[in-house]
């Protein structure tokens, strides 16, 4: 009998922070570039509790979830395996710090995000900044 592949649960949290500014993470391990804070889901654990763990533990900051975004699904959104990604909107005060799977945290706006933006997280994060101008959520392809 074949065993069953199915898609891993992660999520992403959009961290807003009392400046403006939004918490990216330099990724420590492939592949490279910078990131949401997120990661994958334990086994037992909520997809809210993984948000603020996975944030917690990349920038040292404690957040506050505020909303959902989005779902993203998409099979060629992660090159090492099919991931859904619930992707959360949160808030924070203080100064990120990069820690665990972050080799960096770094503040950025929306005209100056770095480059390469890991995953789908370009897209994701063009989503988030249609939603805030427009109320608008991302629509499903």
């Amino acid at each position: 009998m074949k065993t069953p592949r199915n898609p891993v649960p992660t999520v992403d949290t959009i961290i807003e922070l009392d400046s403006g500014g939004l918490v990216l993470i330099r990724r420590k391990n492939p592949p490279p570039g910078w990131a949401l804070p997120g990661g994958f889901i334990d086994y037992g654990e909520s997809a809210e509790d993984a948000a603020v763990r996975e944030a917690q533990e990349e920038t040292s900051l404690n957040v506050q979830l505020i909303e959902l975004l989005h779902v993203y699904s998409d099979p060629r959104r992660d090159p090492r395996k099919h991931t859904i990604a619930t992707v959360f909107i949160a808030r924070a005060s203080g100064t990120p710090r990069g820690t665990d799977d972050a080799a960096e945290a770094a503040v950025f706006y929306e005209h100056n995000l770095p480059a390469p933006l890991a995953f789908d997280h370009a897209k994701i994060l063009q989503d988030y900044f249609t939603y805030k101008r427009t109320g608008q959520r991302p629509r499903y392809s």
